[in-house]
C-alpha cells in the first residue's frame, strides 16, 4: 500500500512539473515572437531544466561539493520560479482572454514581460528570504504551571533542514538569535537534517553546542530523519549537548516535557496508542508534547497534553501551496490553536525543502513565553 501511494505521489508530481513547463512553452510561444522562431532551442531548455531537479538531487546523494550545491540551489530555484511564472501566465491569459472577448487592443507581449519580471522579482526576493530568521513571540498559558517556570522562555526550532543549501555558517545564525533570548529551554521538533546522507554531519551540527538554555537542548526527530536514517541522525546528535526524546517523557523542574518519535519509513505506527502508554507519567502535571507534525489534534487533547508544538508545513512555503497544507492539517498548519486546556502551536520553519525559496511564509524561530492559566 505504501509503493502505491509512492508511486503514486511520484506520478502526480512528475505530471505536474512536465505540465507546467508545457504551459511554460505553449505561452511563450504564443506571446513572444522570438520564441516562435526558436522553438527547438526553447524544448531543450525547457527539457533540460525539468530534469534538473531530479539529476541534481540524484547527484547530491552520491557526493558534496560546491558545484553540486550550486546546481542543486539552482534547479531548486527554478522550481520556485517555474511555480510564480505559472501563476503569472495565467493571469496574463486571463487578461488575454477578457480584453479579446471585450475586444480591446493592447500589447499582450509588453503586459506578459511585465509580469514575468514581477514573477522574476518575486522569486529572488523569496530565495533571499529564505536565509533571513526571525524571531516570533508568542505566549501560551499552561494549567498548574509551577512558579519556576511563570514568564519563562521557551525556543522552539522546527524544519532546519541542515544539509546541502543549509550549513554551518546558518546554524551558527539561528544559535545567536536562540540565545539573544536567554532561553530556559530550547527544543527542536525534527527535520533538523534534510537527508542527504553523504553530508558531514559531526561538522554541521557543531553549533549545537553553542547554545546556552538553562535547562538543556530537547529534539525529537522527523520525516527527513527517517529519510536520513534515525540511527545516522541519533549518532550525530549524541556528539552534541542535545538530549533525544525517543517516545519519553522527561521532568524538568515540574514540567513535563514529552518526546514522540515521528513513524520510520515504510512502518505504521499508533502515536496516539504511544501516547497514551505515557499517559500516566504527565497526566494532571503541566506538560508540553514535541511531535513533528500538526496532527491528531482532538486525541492529543483528550489525552491531557497541555501545549503540543510541532512544525513540518512550512506554511505551503511557496503561493499558493499554503492553500494545500490548510487543506491537508484541517487548518492547523500554522498558528496558534487553543481548545480548552489545550493549545498547538504550528510553526512555518526555519529552512526550506526543494526550492530555496519562501513567497508565502517567513523562516521563524519561536520564542514561547509560558504563562499560568
Amino acid at each position: 500500500m505504501i509503493i502505491l501511494q509512492i508511486i503514486f505521489f511520484l506520478s502526480l508530481a512528475v505530471v505536474i512539473l512536465f505540465g507546467s513547463h508545457y504551459f511554460l512553452y505553449t505561452s511563450l510561444i504564443k506571446f513572444f515572437p522570438f520564441f516562435s522562431s526558436h522553438k527547438l532551442g526553447l524544448i531543450i531548455t525547457l527539457s533540460i531544466l525539468a530534469l534538473s531537479f531530479f539529476l541534481t538531487s540524484y547527484f547530491a546523494h552520491q557526493r558534496e561539493d560546491l558545484i553540486t550545491r550550486i546546481s542543486y540551489f539552482l534547479s531548486g530555484f527554478w522550481l520556485g520560479l517555474l511555480a510564480n511564472l505559472t501563476l503569472a501566465l495565467i493571469l496574463i491569459w486571463l487578461l488575454h482572454w477578457i480584453f479579446q472577448f471585450a475586444n480591446i487592443t493592447f500589447d499582450i507581449s509588453m503586459t506578459a514581460a511585465i509580469f514575468l519580471g514581477v514573477a522574476l522579482v518575486v522569486s529572488v526576493v523569496g530565495a533571499w528570504d529564505a536565509f533571513q530568521p526571525r524571531i516570533k513571540n508568542i505566549a501560551v498559558t499552561i494549567p498548574n504551571l509551577p512558579p519556576n517556570w511563570q514568564n519563562k522562555k521557551i525556543v522552539q526550532l522546527s524544519d532546519v533542514h541542515l544539509g546541502l543549501i543549509y550549513q554551518k555558517d546558518f546554524l551558527e545564525k539561528i544559535v545567536a538569535l536562540t540565545n539573544s533570548v536567554n532561553p530556559e529551554l530550547v527544543v527542536i521538533t525534527g527535520d533538523l537534517f534534510d537527508g542527504t546522507d553523504n553530508t558531514d554531519l559531526d561538522a554541521l551540527t557543531v553549533p549545537l553546542n553553542h547554545l546556552k538554555p538553562k535547562r538543556g537542548v530537547f529534539f525529537v526527530n522527523g520525516n527527513h530523519e527517517t529519510y536520513l536514517g534515525t540511527d545516522i541522525a541519533d549518532k550525530a546528535l549524541q556528539k552534541t549537548q542535545v538530549k533525544i526524546l525517543d517516545d519519553q517523557v522527561v521532568d524538568i523542574n515540574g514540567l513535563k516535557l514529552i518526546g514522540l518519535s515521528y513513524p520510520e519509513r515504510d512502518l505504521k505506527k499508533d502515536v496516539v496508542a504511544t501516547l497514551s502508554q505515557l499517559k500516566p507519567q504527565f497526566f494532571d502535571s503541566p506538560n508540553i508534547l514535541l511531535y513533528h507534525a500538526p496532527t491528531n489534534i482532538e486525541a492529543f487533547a483528550n489525552n491531557g497534553v497541555n501545549l503540543q508544538l510541532s512544525g513540518h508545513t512550512h506554511l505551503g512555503q511557496l503561493f499558493p501551496f499554503n492553500f494545500i497544507t490548510k487543506l491537508i492539517y484541517h487548518g492547523y498548519d500554522y498558528g496558534l490553536h487553543t481548545i480548552g486546556d489545550y493549545t498547538l502551536y504550528t510553526t512555518s520553519g526555519i529552512g526550506t525543502w526543494g526550492p530555496t525559496m519562501r513567497t508565502d511564509s517567513r523562516p521563524e524561530i519561536v520564542v514561547i513565553t509560558l504563562e499560568k492559566k
